[in-house]
């Protein structure tokens, strides 16, 4: 599986209704897993973020719909990096020719 880290920012919206962010936060990580995916860590951050996520997936695919979900209801808006780890790097970079 992949790895991906969601960087959160919550919209006016999403602030007006904090309180309800640990449902969200909830429902998030349920419907990560729902979609044969494994949540790594949830961080609540204060700077550039608000939220940071890192989770795994099957493919680029589930994290756009994912993602695309989460934004529609328009809480949050989100930037999400593909990431690789230290190992996977490393062997990508020993590769090159």
């Amino acid at each position: 599986m992949s790895h991906y880290i969601l960087l959160i920012n919550w919209t006016e919206q999403g602030i007006n209704k904090i309180k309800e962010s640990s449902d969200r936060y909830s429902s998030f990580k349920a419907s990560v897993e729902k979609a044969g995916g494994k949540f790594i860590g949830g961080y609540y951050t204060f700077g550039e973020y608000d939220v940071v996520i890192i989770i795994e997936a099957p493919n680029d695919e589930t994290v756009m719909s994912l993602m695309l979900k989460v934004g529609s209801v328009g809480n949050v808006r989100t930037k999400t990096l593909k990431a690789f780890t230290a190992e996977e790097g490393i062997k990508i970079i020993k590769d090159l020719p």
